[in-house]
């Protein structure tokens, strides 16, 4: 069973929309730009993401969510600690994020 990995982003209020969207299509293509280390294939399962729209005003002021999913805690430890691709995109928007928050979760694991 996979690990999921949910991710909320707050972007600072003066960074440009542009610039959000240009982050979340980065965000968004890790699925295809972590590679394994072993397989030398992408191993993270994207399923998604996007700007808030909910409408009960409990988001904390997060703005923007996505869901990616690993296959195993290995798979998961490496892109958190060593990934080339994540690293790079954490150092790409540490100026434009005023706040993150992440949640990991085993379906069915109470």
């Amino acid at each position: 069973m996979g690990i999921y990995h949910i991710v909320l982003f707050k972007f600072k209020a003066l960074v440009p929309p542009e610039e959000d969207k240009a982050a979340c299509e980065r965000m968004l293509a890790l699925g295809s730009n972590c590679i394994h280390p072993t397989s030398q294939k992408p191993y993270v399962k994207v399923h998604g993401g996007g700007k808030d729209t909910s409408p009960e005003g409990k988001q904390d002021g997060m703005t923007h969510a996505f869901i990616f999913e690993f296959e195993c805690e290995e798979d998961r430890k490496y892109y958190l600690d060593e990934d080339p691709a994540h690293l790079e995109f954490i150092a790409s928007v540490k100026d434009i994020i005023d706040k993150g928050q992440v949640i990991d979760f085993t379906p069915g694991v109470f």
